[in-house]
Order: C-alpha cells, then structure tokens, then sequence
C-alpha cells in the first residue's frame, strides 16, 4: 500500500507538469512538480513505517531488533529508488550515506552502495547540446573522433575518450545537463523535508549531510575548480613512484591528509584505478574525480595527527584530549571507534596489535545501529573539516577490506611516519630558535629511524631469512646450557 501510494503521487505529479519543449517531450524528471513530489511521497512512506512498524514492540526484544532491521531495508531501498528516480544531486547524496560504513546501519550502506554503480547515462543529443551551449562549437569541430558509449558515467557527469585535432588522446568530462539548475532547488528540498523528519524524530539529526552539500556540490560542479585540485595534487604527489598498491594507497592519503592538509574525498573504487605500466612492469595508482578536495586547517590538521599518534600508542589520556578538541566532548570513546572502524576493547588494547576479526567486525556493524542517535549528535558537533575525513575513511577501509589489508602493520608506520613528520614541521614552523629547531629535527630523524628498524623487524619475522636467523639464534641458546 505505502509503496503504490508513492508511485501513484509521483505518477499524478507527472501527469500534472507535461509539456512540449522544442517540438520534443521533455524528460519529466526535468519537472519540479515531480521531483518534489516523489521526494515527498518517499519521505511520508519511510516516516509512517518507522512511526507504526515499531509500535508497542518491547524496546531491545529479539522481535524488536528483527523488525528495526526490516524497517531499515525497506527504508533504504525506497531512499535508493528515490535516488535512482530523481538523479543528479540524489544519487549524490545517496552515494555519500553508503559510503558511510560502521556510521548508519548496515542495511542503509549495502543498499546504497550499488549507487556508485547505477548512474544515468546522458544521450548523444544532451552531450552535443551541453558542449554547444558551454564551448560554442560542435562536437566535430573540436575533435578528430568522439566516442558514444561513455568510458563510465557518475552522479554529476560522465567521461568520454575522444582525440583533438591534433592527435592527442583525452578524456572528455562532460556534465549532465540540468544538474547545475536543479541542484539548489534540490538541497533545498532535502532541507526543508529533513527539517520536517526532524519534527518528528528528535533524534534524527541530519543536517550535517545537508549542509555539506550545500558547501561541496557547486564545487564539484566547477570543472575549472577540478582541473587546479588535479594539478595542485599532481605537483604535490610529484615524487611518488609506487610498486604495491595494497599498502600504499593508504601512504598517499597519510601523506595528503596529515603532511599537506590537501585531501581528495571520493576514493570510492570507480575513482581509483590500478594502471601496470608497460615501460616499468610497475603499478600505478591513478586517482579520477578531483572535484572534491577538503583543505585542512593548521590547528584541526595537528590536532588529528596527535590524535592518530594516540591511538596508535593507545594513550588513552591523550585519546581523550584531542578527541574533546576535535569536538567529541564526552561521545570521545565512539568518536575512537568511529575514526579506526575498531572497538573500544581494541582502540584500549592497541589498534597495531591485531587484525579486525569477524565477530569484532559484526559488533561495530552493530553498534553503528543501536547508536545511531549518538553517532548523529556527534557528526553535528564535530568541525565540518571532519565529516568529509570520516566518509574517506570509509572508503578506503572498503578498499583495503576486498584487498585483505585493513589494519596491517605497514599502513600503522605509513601513518606514523607522516604524523611525525607533520608536527616537527609545524614545531620547526613555529620555533624562533636555531638550537630548538636542530633539537626538533635530531627528535624526528630518531622516531623515524625507530619506525624503519621495527619495520625491519617485522620484515625479518615474517621472511624466511627472519626464520633461519632466529633457528640459528634458537640452537646458539640451547647449545650454551
């Protein structure tokens, strides 16, 4: 009943904004009357199911557990037919809550995963109009030859391969049309029928997500914005040349977020690809999509290395502190937890100590549902800076979860390394005197060179060179006695 009730709105919405456009029928999700109506229609169904669903159930019951979980499919998959239905910004923000892993219920970010990979494909004649409209100039003018069938296609735009006049080879970012028109009124509606949820579940806070989009949507939809992000990271990660993409995809965001306060924050796994170089036989990572960059602040940027310093060594005392000067205040212990993806018994135990274990994994799944009220006070509490560094977060987690290496070792030094070299830097930045500034240097070449011989070490424990060395030291021992 709840779901015919919303086809029926959205369908009486279309029937009632049909009109002739250039001698065609325009597309009616061009229609604000639709979009603002299948928006609503959607908005009343998820809110009546969670007001009635639940209703006299036993608060913590096995029945009441089941039915939540239901609830959150359900609500999930009519959020992603939404998406799917209303394009554009939707999809969006779609993608962004399922990138959200161990932050909404697992039922919300498996549902909203597939968004990432069911994005709207503009036609022949909306391309040809778009380049027209922004360059003044047909498709064959500009280049030699123009493939149709898109290379992928996104939220906001696709990619096209193509080649110049003169020869070259490009890819050909081109934005779908009406995006850029439909998008404020969009965020628009997402807040004012937020707000309304709002009304009615106190709890329910979410206008961080609408005031983000707010911020970073008309900057990813400024190309010329993307192309100085792609040259500025291009200048900056300069002097990287890597070999193993499962452990230094993670160096390169240590060396962005915690060195250069310059962070690219959509590594989901259609923007990060892996290249084997011909020449070299070496991979590559190529990273796609530099419309959205997050610039870290001095004070926030130091604040998160300590932070991550702490909870390294698990300096409970300092974990505490920075975590209240990030904006946690007393949900410091979930902010912990919500930063490393690991549970308080590990973040206290040492989060190098041992790998995520399965039942460990399905306790923070769990938790991130029977907390949500929590999680979302704190991501309404923390600086803005934030919001976007725990969804990449996520991401690469995601990333390093189908590569086997979330939490090794290696990505812990990786971390380390940067976090020290950061703060010395900041240290040297701020000291007016030559012997403090040597002393600061002389403390950061000996953490690091601590850092390479435990790295060594692990090296040797886990080669079978490290085996026969401690064989060898085995029978030395036994043979003294």
């Amino acid at each position: 009943m709840a779901r015919r009730a919303s086809k029926l709105a959205s369908l009486a919405a279309a029937a009632s904004g049909i009109y002739l456009y250039g001698n065609k029928f325009l597309d009616p999700n061009d229609f604000g009357v639709v979009r603002v109506g299948r928006a609503i229609a959607t908005t009343a169904v998820i809110t009546y199911d969670y007001l009635t669903s639940l209703r006299g159930v036993p608060y913590g019951s096995e029945e009441y557990d089941f039915l939540k979980s239901q609830v959150h499919l359900r609500s999930a998959e009519r959020l992603r037919e939404l998406c799917c239905a209303n394009r554009g910004t939707f999809i969006k923000v779609g993608q962004h809550l399922g990138a959200l892993d161990y932050l909404l219920p697992e039922e919300y970010t498996r549902t909203l995963k597939v968004l990432h990979s069911q994005a709207p494909q503009s036609t022949r004649q909306e391309i040809e109009q778009v380049i027209r409209e922004d360059l003044g100039k047909e498709i064959k003018e500009l280049f030699m030859s123009f493939e149709d069938t898109p290379l992928g296609a996104a939220s906001l735009a696709q990619v096209h391969k193509a080649v110049l006049q003169d020869g070259r080879t490009v890819a050909v970012k081109i934005q779908h049309p009406k995006v850029q028109a439909q998008s404020s009124k969009d965020i628009l509606l997402m807040e004012v029928l937020l707000l309304l949820v709002k009304q009615i579940f106190p709890d329910f806070e979410f206008m961080w997500l609408v005031e983000e989009a707010k911020k970073n949507l008309p900057l990813e939809l400024d190309f010329l914005n993307e192309g100085r992000n792609a040259e500025k990271v291009a200048h900056m990660l300069k002097n990287f040349d890597f070999l193993k993409i499962s452990r230094n995809l993670g160096k390169l965001y240590s060396e962005m977020i915690f060195v250069n306060g310059f962070v690219h924050c959509d590594p989901h796994p259609g923007n990060v690809l892996v290249k084997k170089c011909p020449a070299s036989g070496k991979a590559h990572i190529i990273l796609l999509d530099h419309g959205l960059y997050q610039v870290l602040s001095e004070s926030f940027r130091m604040d998160y290395c300590r932070l991550w310093q702490a909870l390294i060594k698990a300096d409970m005392k300092r974990v505490q502190k920075y975590s209240r000067r990030l904006g946690a205040g007393n949900l410091y212990p979930l902010f912990a937890c919500m930063l490393t993806a690991r549970s308080w018994e590990s973040v206290n135990r040492g989060i190098d100590r041992s790998p995520v274990s399965a039942s460990e994994d399905v306790e923070i799944r769990s938790n991130a549902a029977a907390y949500l009220p929590q999680i979302t006070q704190l991501l309404n509490n923390v600086p803005r800076q934030m919001l976007l560094l725990l969804k990449t977060n996520d991401l690469l987690r995601g990333i390093e979860s189908a590569l086997h290496t979330r939490a090794s070792a290696s990505s812990f030094l990786n971390m380390s390394r940067c976090c020290i070299r950061a703060v010395s830097t900041y240290q040297r930045s701020k000291s007016h005197s030559l012997y403090r500034r040597a002393q600061i240097s002389l403390t950061e070449a000996l953490s690091l060179w601590q850092i390479n011989l435990y790295e060594l070490f692990l090296w040797l424990k886990g080669s079978q060179l490290g085996n026969w060395v401690i064989a060898l030291l085995s029978r030395m021992h036994h043979s003294t006695y």
